[in-house]
């Protein structure tokens, strides 16, 4: 059984935290049908939604990815890189605790939770305007088998990101060798023996996906991205998330899936 974590919308999303794209009102009824339609696909391959009340205080809230990575061994809850969105952990961690052990990244070390893509055992970071050095350090230390009580252990690398927010509106998992990427925003070279497939040039944002066993959950905003998927035999569920785009979020943000 697989666990997926949501989080309602905030009604003060039209607040949230920019950094690369301008403001535009949000439609917050619309963007929760949305949302709705995003948690039954993950309900349709087979997970339980824990889905948490929203935060009225937190605009940004409904992006829990960005303040837990969890493992099958751990959960570390992150320190996100915007202060606004720091209060968003305790809730979250509350919802985690019954399953994993938690770690903390600790100041002044920052990282967001769309600066980290796994794959496999490898965990890569992006080094962004969220995410530091020192953080990737600390999940280092985190990682060490020794302190998970593990034979195997992970490998954590540091990735250069330009021109978007988070690693992940750069570079997602589509397959169990595959990643979909804008390489304008991150280098091929930093996942070696992976196959690539290129977002389309005009969808610049096209390159988020949440895999999941062998489908991945996909935005209709991209047709041409889509495309090249289903040509590169992908098998996807198509939901609409242009409301959340607008807070500068993608379809990875809005959940945290692992293992129960």
């Amino acid at each position: 059984m697989k666990i997926a974590i949501t989080r309602q919308i905030s009604p003060a999303i039209n607040q949230c935290e920019l950094t690369h794209i301008a403001r535009e009102p949000i439609d917050y009824e619309r963007a929760c049908a949305q949302h709705k339609q995003y948690e039954d696909a993950l309900r349709s391959l087979g997970m339980e939604v824990i889905s948490l009340g929203a935060e009225p205080d937190l605009p940004d809230s409904v992006f829990v990815e960005d303040v837990a990575l969890v493992l099958d061994e751990c959960a570390i809850m992150l320190n996100p890189g915007a202060s606004s969105r720091r209060p968003e952990v305790v809730s979250v961690e509350k919802a985690l605790a019954p399953y994993r052990e938690i770690f903390h990244i600790q100041p002044p070390g920052t990282v967001d939770g769309g600066d980290i893509l796994i794959v496999g055992k490898t965990v890569y970071v992006g080094i962004s305007s969220r995410s530091t050095e020192d953080a990737i350090r600390q999940m280092k230390t985190i990682l060490e088998p020794s302190n998970l009580k593990v034979t195997s252990s992970y490998q954590v690398r540091a990735v250069r990101v330009t021109g978007c927010l988070h690693l992940k509106s750069a570079v997602t998992q589509v397959g169990e060798d595959t990643l979909l990427i804008h390489p304008e925003w991150v280098s091929k070279d930093d996942f070696p023996d992976m196959n690539f497939i290129e977002v389309d040039p005009s969808e610049p944002y096209a390159a988020n996906a949440v895999l999941v066993d062998d489908t991945i959950i996909y935005p209709s905003s991209f047709p041409k991205t889509q495309a090249k998927l289903e040509e590169a035999g992908i098998r996807m569920i198509i939901v609409d998330a242009d409301e959340l785009a607008k807070a500068e979020g993608a379809v990875t943000c809005c959940s945290l899936i692992f293992k129960a």
